[in-house]
């Protein structure tokens, strides 16, 4: 029997095979997130923190309100990331993760 024609048991149902790399390597929508850091869910720019940035629903609301509630009132300036309750869920729970959802 010649070795060149002889076929391995293994191989014999593997279809073209590639050289380009593995599949995640091309860049996709479904996986674009992928490996990328992203603000922690309490962050300043996470899911929940940034709603109470000025910007966002709670403190968006704050701000139409005004007076202590305002980003520089006495209650308000507490929920920045430099005031007190703010700045300790930032530190304590801010920061970036590298989660895929």
């Amino acid at each position: 029997m010649n070795p060149s024609t002889r076929t391995n048991p293994q191989n014999s149902h593997a279809g073209p095979q590639t050289t380009s790399g593995k599949a995640s390597a091309t860049q996709t929508p479904a996986n674009a997130h992928l490996g990328k850091d992203k603000p922690a869910l309490f962050d300043e720019h996470g899911k929940v923190g940034k709603q109470f940035t000025p910007e966002g629903a709670l403190g968006g609301a704050a701000q139409k309100v005004g007076g202590p509630l305002d980003k520089e009132g006495i209650i308000g300036r507490q929920f920045t990331p430099e005031g007190g309750i703010g700045g300790t869920v930032q530190n304590m729970m801010g920061g970036t993760s590298k989660k895929s959802n």
